[in-house]
C-alpha cells in the first residue's frame, strides 16, 4: 500500500493538534465534580477572551448549528420580523432556522462572493426600524469572505434589534470584539478555528440580548440558553443542565490555552499570512477568486468557471496526494473548490497544498507553470514574516 500523509485543508472540520488529541486519552473525571467544573470554568475563561467579552458564555452539546438553533428559540418568538443577510450558504441557514420557529424573515440579498455592503444595510434598515434582531455572519466558509462586523454593530447596535452573528468558523482565526462591537449574539463551534473536533458550541450574550430570555415564545427544552446560563452562573462553579461532551470540553480547554499561549495577535496574523500566501498562489496559477473583496483569512474559494473542474481537483488532491480540500455548497456545488488555512495549519501546509495543486492541475491539462504558485505562496509568506 502507498503512504501518503494525510493533511486536512479544510474550513472545518480541522486538524486537530496531536497534544489536544492526547487529552482525549485521559481519563476524565465526572461531569458533576469540582475537577471537571474548574476545567469547565477555566475553558469559558478562555472562550471569553478568544470571543472579546467580559460577560458569561455557555457551552452547549451540539455542532455550531445547535447554536445557531438555540440563539433563535431562545432570543425570538414566532411572528417577529428579523433580517438576515444572506451572503451564502451558512448565513441562509440562519434564515432557514428561523423560518422554521416561525419568524418573519426578511433578507439583505448579496451576491455570493461579496461581503454585505455597510450601505445597503444602513438603507434596509432605514426602510424598516423594528426588526427584533439583525442576523449575520463573520466568515462565509461557503464563499470565502469576511463580514465587516465591527462596521455592522455600528449601524444595529443604536437600534432596538439584536446582532447575533454566526462566528463558528471566524472565532480563534480572526479578530472578533464582541463588546466593543455591539454583538447581542455569538455562536462559536468547536471544530474550526478552536481545534477541536466537531460536538461543542458555544453562545455568548450581551445584556440587551439576556433581557430577551424571559421573554421568547419560542418552544425550547434542550438548546435553553436560559437553562444553560442558569447552570453557569447559579455557583461558584459553573455547570451545565444537562450532560456536557465531557472529554471535548477538556481538549477544548487544552486547545485555546494553546492559543492564549500563542497569543490572540499572533493568531491573527498567522491566518492573515496563509490565507494571503494562499490567494496571490491561486492567481498566480492563472485560477480566479471567487470573491472580489472582503477575503476571509479562514478559507480560498476558487472559481472554476472556464477553468479545471473543481470535482475532479478536490478528488485527485484527496486520492493521490493525501490533502483534504472542499467543493462548493449550495449553488456554488461543482462550480468552485476551497482551500482552508485555518487552525492547526502553517507556512509549510500551504506549501505542500498548493505544490500538490500544481501536479494536479497539470494532470489535469490546465495550462500551469510548475513552481508559479509555490513562488507565488512563498514570496507572499516572507514579505508578511518580514
Amino acid at each position: 500500500m502507498r503512504f501518503v500523509k494525510r493533511r486536512i485543508m479544510s474550513p472545518g472540520p480541522v486538524e486537530i493538534p496531536p497534544e489536544t488529541l492526547a487529552v482525549a486519552a485521559q481519563p476524565g473525571p465526572h461531569h458533576r465534580t469540582k475537577e471537571f467544573r474548574t476545567a469547565l470554568k477555566d475553558a469559558l475563561a478562555s472562550l471569553r477572551f478568544v470571543t472579546g467579552t467580559r460577560h458569561p458564555m455557555v457551552p452547549l452539546a451540539a455542532s455550531g448549528t445547535g447554536g445557531m438553533e438555540a440563539c433563535v428559540t431562545s432570543l425570538f418568538s414566532p411572528g417577529e420580523e428579523v433580517l438576515v443577510t444572506v451572503c451564502g450558504n451558512f448565513s441562509q441557514r440562519w434564515a432557514e432556522i428561523a423560518e422554521a420557529y416561525g419568524l418573519v424573515v426578511h433578507r439583505l440579498e448579496v451576491e455570493w462572493g461579496k461581503p454585505v455592503d455597510l450601505k445597503e444595510l444602513a438603507a434596509k434598515l432605514r426602510r424598516h426600524d423594528h426588526y427584533a434582531g439583525v442576523f449575520t455572519v463573520l466568515s462565509e466558509t461557503s464563499t470565502g469572505i469576511e463580514n465587516d462586523i465591527q462596521g455592522i454593530g455600528k449601524l444595529v447596535g443604536p437600534t432596538p434589534s439584536l446582532l447575533v452573528v454566526d462566528g463558528i468558523s471566524g472565532i480563534g482565526a480572526l479578530p472578533f470584539k464582541m463588546d466593543e462591537w455591539e454583538v447581542d449574539a455569538v455562536v462559536v463551534g468547536s471544530q474550526k478555528g478552536l481545534m477541536v473536533p466537531p460536538g461543542v458550541a458555544a453562545v455568548g450574550l450581551s445584556p440587551k440580548a439576556r433581557e430577551r430570555l424571559g421573554q421568547a415564545k419560542n418552544p425550547v427544552f434542550y438548546l435553553s440558553l436560559a437553562r444553560a446560563f442558569k447552570a453557569v452562573e447559579a455557583d461558584e462553579l459553573p455547570d451545565t443542565p444537562w450532560t456536557p461532551p465531557v472529554s471535548l470540553l477538556l481538549q477544548l480547554r487544552a486547545s485555546l490555552a494553546a492559543l492564549e499561549a500563542e497569543g490572540l495577535e499572533a493568531v491573527w496574523a498567522r491566518h492573515a499570512r496563509l490565507g494571503g500566501a494562499t490567494r496571490a498562489a491561486v492567481r498566480a496559477l492563472g485560477l480566479k477568486l471567487l470573491a472580489t473583496k472582503g477575503f476571509s483569512n479562514v478559507v480560498t474559494a476558487v472559481d472554476c468557471e472556464g477553468g479545471p473542474d473543481a470535482g475532479k481537483v478536490v478528488k485527485a488532491l484527496r486520492d493521490d496526494w493525501g490533502i483534504s480540500i472542499i467543493g462548493g455548497q449550495g449553488k456554488l456545488k461543482g462550480k468552485i473548490f476551497r482551500i482552508g488555512h485555518v487552525g492547526h495549519v502553517d507556512d509549510l501546509d500551504v506549501i505542500a497544498c498548493i505544490g500538490a495543486l500544481e501536479m494536479v492541475l497539470k494532470k489535469l491539462g490546465w495550462p500551469v507553470t510548475p513552481g508559479a504558485g509555490v513562488a507565488a505562496a512563498e514570496a507572499a509568506i516572507l514579505a508578511a514574516r518580514g
